[in-house]
């Protein structure tokens, strides 16, 4: 638990404290006496006797009494003398420390961190940073940054790893009616980070006084099961979250032997991690903004949108950007009240949506198309209304009738309006009333996109298919690290219920010609023959398809044995179907990551993979199939046979319970398995394990 010391202390010491409100301690003070904290304030410089106002003492050992909290403005070296005097003989448990020059910085740096962590911990405080712009709430604020945000109980928690960051973040929100409840800048995080934050904000939710809304932005997840688990908790408790995950570019990941390796990207995990919690991710600091801007109005309880608007042009990008994002602007020309309500406007105007009120539109028409969108059109469930000005005459009557629907409706109502400039006092004095702007039409849309299509979190506790544990357990227990022998992830695969090809591997040529005959190879059973032991298979030219009679089966024996790496030529039946895929990658803090989609050599070129953290249920993935670009490839396209779904769904999920079973599996590769409307088979399997 955070201690109550640092979220409401009675009183508050500034160690560094200044009358140079450009220097940290300066400001810090400063903000401190703005905010609404009516506690004691002391301040703490050698060289002061009083600063701000405020009476200043020589060092925290001449402080008078105890003091619940303390801002550290002072240099690395002195911050573990001062916090081991405040934590022991002031009885301070809340830290907030500004300071640079710790583990950031250098090895020493790191030590003196440490030495603080241990202190704090042994008294059961609490620390914000080393190396941060502080924390603020209701309460106080406590940092030495500006601008403070509007603060309001329901308004944005907000964590961050980045305070130059959160400062940007909060200028551009707050300059469009965004408000925060709390912004905790963690810094190091050298005792709280960000999932230790979600934590608290979940074990002490109140639905009634707790903010519903939750703003992150992180380079690093130290401990993303955690992160799970409360953002997952959260949101099941009606809590919305956004994020922004930086620094997972392609750069950022590590060469790997297998597909599924290349494909398993940081980002590739955070974006898994993200949809298991239901958090939307966000990739800048306008699209984060803009996010929880939409999470601060009634839910969007579906997806078909009419767009209100007196500009043509913004009213189309608007449509573009809402269809091509997976919602709905639906006709309404047609509809049974249309007529009624295109009396009511101006010649000229349109209903067929975007419903065109024209540039002279007036507040009074906005408020008669409003009433029929809620009161008539049950085909829509949110409307967005544009509305701005050239600059000939004020919008404040438009916009005060907006906040008074935005109360009775209700449908969700989204307010566009763009004219900051030529509006700007209206503006603000509609965000004076508690609103949000979203100043730009597209980036709403693609906001609005996010949230609606963003999954609910997946249950803590799914059930996957039933398999044999204990079989793939003795499988593992003999094998040794690395990459498996055919035998022994063909048992894996046949304890776990994933369909493969029967095969047989052979060093011998009459071994070959023994298997052919046995299967009756012929044109209508036609056979595959590919190397064992090189890595991939299709580079060294050991695969052959369509292997018809017993003389190309001893030709190309004596062909594949001799390729270097090669012991021995496995051989089956051919198989016909779209390549599919399935793999799986551990990681030592995601657990592991599951992939699938077309597979093949379409693996490496087109990337249509989806992922997913396990486990996986069949329902999952069979929903997720439908994300893939080439999903109606996947359904069958010009006479081509689709692919059985709800199979290849099965085996997901069996891929899934079969590395829950076996952790040791470090990375698999079922590439391709061949998908048809009678079966989904792997035709070429890769497991190595590390245990």
């Amino acid at each position: 638990m955070i201690a109550k010391e640092l979220l409401n202390p009675r009183s508050i010491v500034i160690c560094g404290a200044s009358s140079d409100i450009h220097k940290p301690g300066g400001k810090s003070l400063k903000n401190l006496l703005e905010s609404p904290f009516k506690g004691k304030i002391y301040a703490v410089n050698p060289k002061e006797t009083e600063v701000q106002g405020v009476k200043c003492y020589a060092k925290v050992d001449d402080l008078p009494e105890q003091v619940d909290c303390a801002l550290l403005c002072i240099a690395a070296k002195f911050c573990a003398q001062t916090v081991d005097v405040l934590a022991k003989e002031k009885g301070c448990k809340g830290f907030i420390i500004i300071s640079a020059g710790f583990s950031e910085e250098s090895h020493e740096g790191a030590e003196i961190e440490k030495h603080i962590v241990d202190t704090i911990n042994s008294v059961g405080g609490s620390l914000i940073g080393p190396n941060c712009t502080g924390f603020l709430n209701v309460n106080y604020a406590g940092c030495f940054d500006t601008p403070i945000p509007p603060l309001d109980p329901k308004g944005v928690d907000f964590i961050t790893g980045s305070g130059a960051t959160a400062v940007f973040i909060k200028e551009y929100g707050m300059s469009n009616g965004l408000k925060f409840n709390s912004v905790w800048a963690v810094g190091n995080s050298a005792q709280l980070g960000i999932e230790d934050v979600l934590e608290h904000l979940d074990e002490t939710f109140d639905p009634e006084k707790s903010s519903h809304v939750i703003m992150l932005y992180m380079e690093k997840i130290g401990d993303p099961m955690r992160l799970l688990k409360h953002s997952r908790s959260l949101i099941n408790k009606g809590c919305h979250i956004a994020a922004i995950k930086s620094g997972g570019s392609a750069a950022g990941s590590r060469a790997a032997s297998s597909h599924t390796g290349a494909l398993a990207t940081n980002d590739a995990a955070v974006d898994a991690l993200f949809r298991k919690a239901g958090i939307v991710r966000c990739h800048n600091r306008q699209e984060l903004t803009t996010v929880c801007g939409v999470f601060m109005h009634p839910e969007i309880k579906g997806k078909r949108c009419a767009v209100i608007t007196h500009a043509g042009g913004p009213a189309v990008m608007l449509t573009d950007v809402l269809s091509n994002g997976g919602m709905e602007v639906p006709p309404l020309k047609d509809h049974p009240a249309s007529p009624a309500l295109l009396a009511k406007l101006f010649g000229g105007s349109s209903v067929g949506n975007p419903i065109d009120f024209l540039a002279t539109g007036t507040a009074e028409q906005l408020g008669y198309i409003i009433d029929t969108v809620e009161n008539e059109y049950d085909e829509i469930d949110f409307s967005v209304v544009i509305f701005g000005s050239p600059g000939l005459f004020s919008n404040k009557e438009v916009y005060d009738l907006l906040d008074e629907k935005m109360k009775t409706c209700k449908k969700p109502i989204f307010p566009v309006l763009p004219s900051i400039i030529n509006v700007k006092d209206e503006i603000n004095d509609f965000i004076s009333k508690g609103r949000i702007n979203f100043p730009e039409e597209c980036v709403l849309g693609n906001a609005l996109c996010k949230v609606y299509n963003t999954p609910k979190p997946q249950p803590e506790h799914v059930e996957l298919p039933k398999i044999d544990v204990a079989r793939i357990r003795k499988t593992i227990d003999h094998c040794k690290d690395g990459y498996l022998e055919i035998a022994d992830y063909n048992e894996l695969l046949d304890a776990a219920g994933i369909s493969r090809k029967k095969s047989v591997e052979v060093s011998k040529k009459e071994d070959a010609l023994a298997f052919a005959k046995e299967v009756g190879c012929s044109k209508d059973v036609p056979l595959v023959m590919k190397v064992v032991g090189p890595l991939h298979k299709s580079d060294v030219g050991g695969v052959t398809l369509g292997v018809k009679d017993l003389d190309t089966v001893a030709k190309e024996f004596d062909r594949l044995i001799v390729i270097p790496e090669t012991y021995a030529v496995e051989m089956y039946p051919m198989l016909d179907g779209t390549d599919v895929y399935i793999g799986a990658i551990k990681d030592p803090k995601f657990g592991h990551q599951i992939f699938f989609g077309l597979g093949g050599i379409f693996i490496e070129v087109l990337k249509d993979v989806q992922s997913a953290l396990a486990p996986i249920t069949a329902d999952e993935a069979k929903e997720m199939l439908k994300q893939l670009k080439g999903y109606k490839i996947l359904q069958g396209v010009r006479g081509q046979e689709g692919v059985n779904l709800d199979l290849y769904a099965d085996q997901v999920a069996r891929v899934s319970a079969l590395v829950q079973a076996a952790p040791e599996i470090a990375e698999m590769d079922l590439n391709p398995l061949l998908g048809n409307p009678r079966y989904v088979t792997a035709v070429d399997a890769r497991i190595r394990i590390e245990k």
